[in-house]
């Protein structure tokens, strides 16, 4: 089985696929990338301005409850300053209090210690529970009673305008003080005729309330509101349990992240800012900033040192957007996929005709020069190549026919030569042989010649004429016998040339 490198080395339709799908993927990807990079981050500044006209919202709707209880105890403290003088009345100035604004749950009236003659603290108070109002308190106290844990002139909500002289909002109450109710407070100076500050007029808001209002329009399905203390309390949160038992710096302690701490150091502060943090296993965002109070004439605009946050869960911002990033890569991944299919299935019926070219190259080169190349009907670079190469078989078939008809001539012709090479050799030897037979039947004439003459040269002097004329006759009949070979060979070599001419 051929490993995947080298498949795509031997097979060019698969290696055209994989580079087109390649070029197309990596563009597809940047493209994405680009689109989702700026994508989420339009998403991420849409989320800043919702969440920051949310946090608008919130403060301003936190801020129109405050509003609504300061105009209500404004609208009653106007008329108590006219009555300090008659303790009888304070109860009931309480319990106005209380029926006047559906935010208020508590309000307490409280002098300084023996501002009426004979009475060391008088004190009045009202508080709802469900849809009836009691009256708690209504005593000409004799020692310092206290309420909750410490006396009522130890109290946060007495002590603090007592101080200012201004009216002035209280941080979270929590505890036995408040009667297990979380609460925040609203406390006016009550000034006498001659401007001493005599007692305190408070008005009690349930933090639970607060956040019950505030909580119920939520910022996103699983988002919420926060109102921080300058102490780091919770004034609005979700969670009752937070409200009455823990800080935003506690929260460390049960395991929250330590980024909670920062973010809760920031607002408390007072800073502006949008940061992340990881509660629960989750990746939260949150954008916060002071606590800043509307501006209305003649309202009392101290610092509270609160901070208001938006909390948004990563999912609410970007769940949409992750599940849609799931998508498109999954349809980004299935088209590629389809692309890659559609673009290998036409490449390879495109590059058929090669096949079949290849093929027939590998026939005709094992030497079937007979081998049909089919006629196309393509114009593209393809059919002009099947074109040419149908030429060419046909060319190379009429030039392997002709190799082959002279090849047959040729051999045909060196059957012919090899015979005559044979006859020629034939008749060679038997000329040699014949000369060989001549030479023979020459040796002895020519030997006998020699020696008569050198019998004639030897003897000149004294030989005989009869001697002689034997001498020259014998020289004279060998010489003869030698001119008869001599002709004979000479008419032996004319009908061999002229046996060969007619052969040839």
């Amino acid at each position: 089985m051929q490993k995947w490198p080298e498949r795509i080395t031997r097979n060019l339709s698969l290696k055209l696929s994989l580079a087109v799908v390649a070029e197309i993927a990596l563009l597809l990807m940047v493209s994405l990338g680009v689109i989702l990079y700026f994508s989420r981050r339009a998403l991420k500044n849409e989320t800043m301005h919702h969440a920051g006209q949310r946090l608008e919202g919130t403060v301003q709707h936190i801020d129109n409850i405050l509003l609504s209880v300061e105009q209500s105890a404004g609208n009653i403290y106007c008329d108590l300053i006219q009555h300090l003088d008659e303790p009888e009345v304070m109860e009931s100035y309480c319990r106005i209090a209380v029926q006047s604004n559906p935010y208020i749950v508590g309000c307490a009236i409280v002098f300084k210690p023996h501002y009426f003659p004979g009475r060391n603290l008088f004190m009045a108070y009202v508080h709802c529970k469900g849809n009836c109002i009691m009256t708690t308190k209504n005593t000409d106290l004799v020692s310092s009673e206290s309420f909750g844990n410490r006396p009522y002139t130890e109290q946060v909500w007495y002590t603090m305008p007592m101080e200012t002289k201004h009216p002035c909002w209280t941080d979270p109450l929590k505890g036995e003080d408040t009667e297990g109710a979380p609460l925040c407070s609203f406390c006016l100076p009550l000034h006498d005729k001659q401007g001493d500050c005599v007692g305190v007029f408070a008005v009690d808001l349930p933090i639970a309330l607060l956040s019950n209002i505030v909580l119920a329009a939520k910022p996103s399905p699983n988002g919420y509101s926060v109102l921080l203390g300058h102490n780091g309390s919770f004034i609005v949160h979700p969670d009752e349990n937070k409200l009455n038992h823990q800080t935003i710096f506690t929260q460390t302690e049960h395991g929250a992240d330590a980024s909670i701490r920062q973010i809760g150091e920031a607002m408390v502060k007072g800073e502006r800012g949008f940061k992340p943090f990881r509660m629960n296993g989750k990746k939260w965002y949150v954008l916060y900033e002071p606590f800043v109070r509307s501006t209305v004439p003649g309202r009392a605009l101290e610092d509270l040192r609160w901070s208001v946050g938006v909390v948004y869960p990563e999912d609410d911002i970007f769940g949409e957007y992750n599940q849609l990033l799931t998508y498109v890569f999954g349809i980004a991944i299935i088209g590629l996929l389809l692309f890659y299919a559609l673009c290998r299935l036409f490449t390879y019926r495109q590059l058929l005709p090669l096949n079949m070219l290849t093929q027939s190259a590998r026939r005709i080169a094992d030497g079937n020069y007979g081998e049909t190349i089919p006629d196309t009907h393509r114009g593209d670079e393809v059919g002009l190549l099947q074109d040419r190469f149908q030429e060419m078989q046909q060319a190379l078939d009429n030039h392997i026919g002709e190799l082959k008809e002279l090849t047959a001539t040729l051999q045909e012709r060196g059957e012919v030569l090899e015979k005559a090479y044979a006859q020629a050799k034939e008749a060679d030897r038997m000329k040699t042989a014949f000369l060989h037979n001549m030479s023979n039947q020459m040796i002895k004439p020519a030997e006998t010649i020699g020696q008569s003459v050198m019998a004639v040269c030897d003897h000149y002097h004294d030989i005989t004429l009869e001697q002689a004329d034997h001498e020259m006759e014998v020289i004279e009949q060998q010489s003869q016998a030698i001119i008869d070979l001599i002709t004979h060979l000479v008419h032996t070599a004319e009908n061999t040339s002229n046996e060969k001419e007619d052969s040839l």
